[in-house]
């Protein structure tokens, strides 16, 4: 067993139809959530991204984001958007596609690449603008065109692009309280802002670059609170793991020049992010997005948190929240206990668990996503592991108190996990050994881990890939003179005196003769001394020099046979 050490106290509602004219034909609006609260990703039947949220004289909030469409090929294959909209942030109404390439005559001939759009109402008109490539050579090419409709979710007609402009991406209008309208756009690290004249379809002027942004990358968005205008957009935090993180900027014109505030939202588990900013029946939101559905960079899914303001307008960090699945059966894991690993939440993809395909490798036990097969030790284990892949688990602890964390797992080659209690890391990296093959079984175990009594979601996270897990065990702190084995309730091992200053006597309560091997590990897993002795049916080992042993506590790590048991020692 490899021993680490943390501390850390710590309907679908099909019923209701709306029918409208138009073109002959009657379009069908689905209601595409009932739950009482809603969960991220508020959109799951088909893959958005680049939320633009505005609301409307009807009282409604509507979202016009980008469409990924699958199997994905980057983003190359967008195309066809679809308009959301609520009453209530719980339930949203699709009203279906209303634009896609081939309405676009001055458009790529090839089609795709509808990124992400904004949408505008004046004039009794509602504008939509959506950035599209006119050549093959699309990045070079970029215009920003226009649809107009009477309707804020039907009968878009494309009506042109706005002439003069570079080829940028992410069109963004903003109207003040006087009624004029501003328009921004860009990407690659340009930001450009202008006026719109009345006909919303020309620039007034020239267009101007928005200075005072700090580390712009896209997604430019500009709302207003309090006389203060905010410029919200992704920045460039993309390098090895990272992922874009949004920012924003305040001034007292809308044109800037901007001040740098900081950042209000983490990146998510999406290589990208887009966000919009909107106030709604006394509340404001952050729309945004993420990979949770698919796992997959580039199908992603619109999410909706709440965001708050400082007394000053600065604005606190937004706290990205999701949706769960419930107990696989009907009852919550019970702490301290065994937690089979295939016995994860019910719920589907980004609720209960996240795999990065849809098979079952394993052909096991539970017929979704997650990878399960037979384990050799019985039952059943999890396999097929991927970086970023997660299980979830309704945990009810009994008692608030420190417990012992402890993994069986197996790996080739070795790789990384960690827990989350309710979205927090309470374990630090686990290290995974090499066990020398994919049914070698092993433990790793993590000691004084603060549980908080009640019901709460546990969570396994996958950090690298190629392992597999076949439970995860949860005991009541084990004395220090001892582990606990977990099956049988007995004290296996024993090492004395503790604490002990520069000798150890081991103890066994039941010896088999064969050839033991002994290692000792500090707390953060680091090998201090490794040795071989032969153990004989009722004698005792004395006298392990480890005066050389700096002062600290340690782990003692026997293996014999197929057997591993373990002892927490101190040395003064």
């Amino acid at each position: 067993m490899i021993k680490q050490f943390s501390k850390q106290k710590s309907m679908n509602r099909i019923l209701w139809q709306s029918k409208r004219k138009s073109v002959g034909f009657i379009m069908i609006l689905i209601i595409l959530s009932t739950i009482t609260n809603a969960q991220n990703p508020f959109i799951r039947h088909m893959f958005t991204a680049d939320p633009s949220a505005h609301v409307w004289d009807d009282g409604r909030l509507y979202v016009y984001p980008s469409h990924d469409i699958a199997p994905p090929q980057g983003c190359d294959l967008m195309d066809r958007y679809h308009v959301f909209s609520t009453d209530d942030m719980v339930t949203w109404v699709d009203h279906g596609e209303i634009l896609n390439s081939d309405s676009v005559e001055w458009g790529r001939p090839d089609g795709g690449f509808m990124w992400a759009p904004d949408c505008a109402f004046k004039n009794d008109t509602f504008y939509f603008y959506f950035p599209h490539p006119s050549e093959t050579e699309w990045n070079s090419s970029w215009k920003i065109g226009i649809a107009t409709s009477t309707c804020p979710a039907s009968d878009f007609k494309v009506r042109g692009y706005i002439e003069g402009l570079e080829s940028y991406i992410d069109p963004c209008v903003f109207i003040d309280d006087d009624g004029q309208a501003y328009f921004y756009y860009g990407g690659g690290g340009v930001c450009k802002g202008g006026m719109l004249k009345d006909n919303m379809m020309e620039i007034e002027g020239e267009m101007q670059n928005m200075t005072g942004l700090v580390d712009f990358h896209e997604a430019t968005w500009v709302h207003k609170r309090n006389d203060i205008y905010y410029l919200s957009y992704s920045d460039n935090h993309d390098v090895g793991d990272s992922h874009n993180q949004m920012r924003y900027a305040t001034s007292d014109n809308p044109l800037g020049p901007w001040t740098h505030q900081g950042i209000y939202m983490d990146p998510t588990d999406s290589y990208t992010n887009h966000g919009s900013i909107v106030e709604y029946k006394g509340q404001w939101y952050a729309f945004y997005h993420n990979s949770m559905l698919s796992n997959h960079d580039w199908l992603r899914s619109i999410c909706v948190d709440s965001l708050f303001y400082n007394e000053d307008g600065t604005i606190q960090k937004v706290l990205q929240t999701r949706g769960h699945g419930t107990p696989y059966g009907g009852t919550p894991h019970t702490i301290p206990g065994i937690i089979e690993a295939e016995d994860y939440n019910e719920g589907g993809q980004a609720f209960a668990y996240s795999d990065n395909d849809t098979l079952n490798s394993g052909y096991a036990y539970r017929e979704e996503g997650v990878d399960i097969e037979t384990c050799s030790v019985g039952g059943f284990n999890v396999g097929w592991t991927n970086a970023g892949e997660w299980l979830e688990f309704t945990v009810n602890v009994e008692e608030s108190r420190d417990y012992d964390v402890q993994a069986y797992v197996a790996s080739p080659g070795g790789a990384s996990i960690h827990l989350k209690l309710d979205g927090e890391n309470i374990t630090g990296s686990m290290t995974i050994p090499s066990t020398g093959g994919w049914q070698n079984w092993d433990t790793i175990t993590i000691y004084d881990i603060y549980f908080e009594a009640g019901m709460h979601y546990l969570q396994l996270y996958e950090e690298t890939a190629g392992f597999n897990i076949d439970k995860i065990v949860i005991l009541e702190e084990a004395p220090v003179t001892s582990v606990r084995n977990f099956e049988t309730g007995s004290d296996e091992l024993v090492i004395y005196p503790n604490p002990t200053t520069s000798i150890i006597n081991i103890s066994f309560q039941s010896l088999i003769s064969v050839s033991a091997h002994f290692e000792i590990y500090d707390l953060q897993g680091r090998l201090m001394l490794s040795f071989k002795e032969l153990a004989v049916q009722g004698a005792n080992h004395t006298g392990i020099n480890i005066g050389n042993i700096s002062a600290g506590n340690y782990l003692m790590k026997y293996v014999a046979g197929n057997g591993i048991k373990n002892a927490r020692f101190i040395i003064e």
